[in-house]
């Protein structure tokens, strides 16, 4: 799918769209933005949190772009911490973010289909975090071109084009972020399953105690407990026992009804048993 042909972006697009907006440097962006349109990308990679991409400038030799939202490895990861708005994640902020989006069993639902939830990002803000960077100085960007402005147009290029990579994989975003696809959903099942356990387990409880409770407060009457109290172990007297036959004088056979056999395998199970019974009656 290529840029200019997205018409109805979904909302995490947007947001992304949203945050290269807010770079004053219109002309660089237009610039990177024709590049897009025009298929100057050649490629992007995804390795863990680093975005690698191949743009075809002016020269034969495409530039290479690298982009990441930590910092990039030969930059000084505690200045450049510094400079930034909002830090990467680390493993604590994610288990607090994975716990966040477990409680809610639509989040998990959505996530496991492979949605965005809508209000995702309400889950990163209640944990003190961003899902998309602030601004633009929180994405670390490097081209091999001659160009001395970041963005230049071959970086700009790769910020447009990743509208698409987004829309096509949502959790692209989380990549970013430190956490692949995979992670997450197998986080996400962990917990649901653990919850799952507990929610058994405090019923099983529950039932425990009820019939506990039950038992505690029988009063059984002659040392017999409440298991006994429909046991009847008394001889029944012949009178209280009466059999009759059927008022309406049907056979015993239609009073049991139609046998759970094929049709032809019925009739003959029905016909060789009326001739038991009334061999018996005789």
């Amino acid at each position: 799918m290529a840029f200019n042909q997205i018409e109805t972006r979904q909302w995490w697009v947007e947001r992304w769209l949203e945050l290269l907006d807010s770079y004053r440097f219109k002309k660089r962006l237009e610039r990177g933005r024709n590049y897009a349109r025009e298929g100057n990308v050649l490629s992007i990679k995804f390795i863990d949190t680093l975005i690698l991409a191949d743009i075809q400038g002016s020269e034969a030799e495409p530039y290479k772009v690298s982009l990441s939202l930590e910092p990039l490895a030969d930059e000084d990861r505690e200045q450049t911490l510094k400079r930034m708005s909002q830090p990467p994640f680390n493993d604590e902020d994610w288990d607090c973010v994975i716990n966040s989006l477990s409680e809610k069993a639509i989040f998990s639902a959505q996530l496991l289909a492979g949605e965005m939830p809508s209000d995702i990002e309400a889950v990163f803000t209640s944990n003190g975090l961003s899902l998309f960077p602030y601004t633009l100085s929180d994405v670390r960007s490097r081209c091999s071109c001659p160009d001395k402005a970041n963005p230049c147009k071959h970086i700009a290029a790769v910020y447009y084009q990743l509208g698409d990579r987004f829309s096509e994989d949502p959790f692209l975003i989380f990549q970013l972020r430190g956490r692949s696809k995979d992670q997450i959903l197998a986080s996400l099942r962990q917990l649901r399953g653990q919850n799952n356990e507990e929610v058994i387990s405090e019923e099983l409880a529950v039932t425990k105690d009820a019939q506990d409770n039950i038992e505690s407060n029988a009063e059984p009457e002659k040392g017999e407990s409440w298991q006994d109290f429909w046991r009847y172990d008394e001889a029944l007297d012949s009178s209280l026992v009466v059999i009759v036959p059927p008022l309406d004088n049907k056979p015993i056979l239609d009073i049991l009804g139609k046998m759970p056999l094929p049709n032809d395998d019925a009739e003959a199970v029905n016909q060789y048993l009326t001739e038991v019974y009334r061999v018996t009656k005789e």
